[in-house]
């Protein structure tokens, strides 16, 4: 019930206008108050104080004279705020909704992330960078990733794999800083496509005394395979890595005459390779011996017969 100061009034009370909080459903104002400057109670017509539209005094009023009211209001409230956050939920989906189809900007994070793994994928696996052309290829990433839009081949031929390569020279270098004595080996080899290159690959053991090798290079070597050439290319490899000469405590090569005229034009301390002689010695050991002769000639029959039959094979 209402206190002996609050004052009540009779009639239908008008509800406050441009109201949005659930409160004011259960308070309004006289017909008579055309500025809407008594507040009264709907339940007990208790006037209320009130100063520019603040709901502390109405809500302390439902809590104090009407609790069942004040409960019911409260979960009203509650609702009104679940549906509007529903509401926002559902307008960020709409929004999520457009930005799923949005392509990803070249400088995002995304974008480069996903360049970063095909270009690592091309150099790793030594895949042909025309693979980036493929429809196929293309394909899969936009099923991965509908907003990723393609790098055309230049992009990764003249930005993505020479950076990449910037990347992991620079770590290379980074660990060769220190290195005070090293060994390296190298060897001539060609391609499928018969195109010649020359590698070189330096070891060495680290401040954590452990045992590292890499690769530094495997670059196309078309001049002929003089030992004046070997000698020069190998100088020029130590030299664009800032290796020394005087720090490398010796080479390993196989046994051609033309690196062992290189070793001998660069002064370099030689050691010969241990597969390359095992594997002549092996070779020499048994290729006047007629069992084994025989046994080889034998397997190759073998080899022949089913390469040669697919019905063989099956069976």
């Amino acid at each position: 019930m209402a206190s002996a100061g609050e004052e009540a009034e009779s009639g239908i009370l008008v509800p406050k206008r441009n109201s949005t909080s659930v409160i004011w459903q259960y308070f309004g104002f006289s017909a008579a108050d055309e500025h809407q400057t008594r507040v009264l109670c709907k339940t007990c017509r208790a006037k209320i104080a009130t100063s520019n539209g603040n709901t502390t005094n109405l809500y302390r009023h439902h809590r104090v004279h009407h609790v069942n009211l004040h409960d019911e209001c409260i979960a009203k409230k509650s609702t009104e705020t679940f549906a509007g956050s529903d509401s926002c939920a559902k307008q960020t989906t709409i929004a999520a909704a457009f930005a799923s189809v949005t392509p990803y900007d070249r400088s995002s994070r995304r974008h480069k992330e996903i360049t970063s793994a095909v270009t690592h994928y091309i150099a790793k696996d030594m895949v042909p960078v025309n693979t980036v052309t493929k429809d196929s290829f293309k394909s899969l990433l936009r099923t991965m990733d509908r907003r990723y839009v393609f790098p055309s081949r230049t992009y990764f031929n003249q930005v993505a794999i020479p950076n990449l390569y910037t990347e992991c020279k620079d770590k290379v270098l980074k660990g060769l800083e220190n290195v005070e004595y090293y060994a390296t080996t190298t060897d001539m080899w060609s391609s499928r496509t018969t195109e010649p290159y020359m590698s070189l690959t330096v070891h060495f053991v680290n401040g954590n005394f452990e045992l590292k090798s890499r690769c530094l290079q495997t670059a196309y070597f078309p001049t002929d395979h003089t030992g004046e050439n070997i000698a020069m290319g190998l100088k020029d490899c130590l030299s664009s890595w800032g290796l020394k000469e005087e720090a490398q405590t010796c080479i390993t090569t196989d046994n051609a005459t033309n690196m062992i005229k290189a070793m001998e034009l660069n002064q370099w301390t030689r050691l010969q390779c241990f597969g390359h002689r095992l594997h002549l010695a092996i070779e020499n050991a048994v290729k006047d011996d007629p069992r084994v002769k025989r046994a080889t000639g034998l397997c190759k029959q073998v080899v022949g017969v089913f390469s040669h039959s697919w019905k063989k094979r099956r069976h």
